[in-house]
């Protein structure tokens, strides 16, 4: 495998048959196979982290 390239926090892998795949940070594909690197890298552009709510400050909380 090729070096991974990081987009939008995903990282782009090319398996050994030769396609493309978009991955989390732990490794896990999310996306794919695509035929081309530029296809992988156009879906991890759009895709969107899951990020935790924002925890409530002390005085907004009820």
């Amino acid at each position: 495998m090729s070096e991974a390239k990081s987009v939008n926090g995903y990282l782009i892998n090319k398996a050994k048959d030769g396609q493309w795949w978009v991955a989390g940070v732990g490794g896990e594909n999310i996306a794919g196979p695509f035929p081309s690197e530029a296809m992988a890298i156009e879906v991890a552009s759009v895709l969107q982290l899951e990020h935790p709510a924002p925890k409530r400050r002390g005085k907004d909380k009820i």
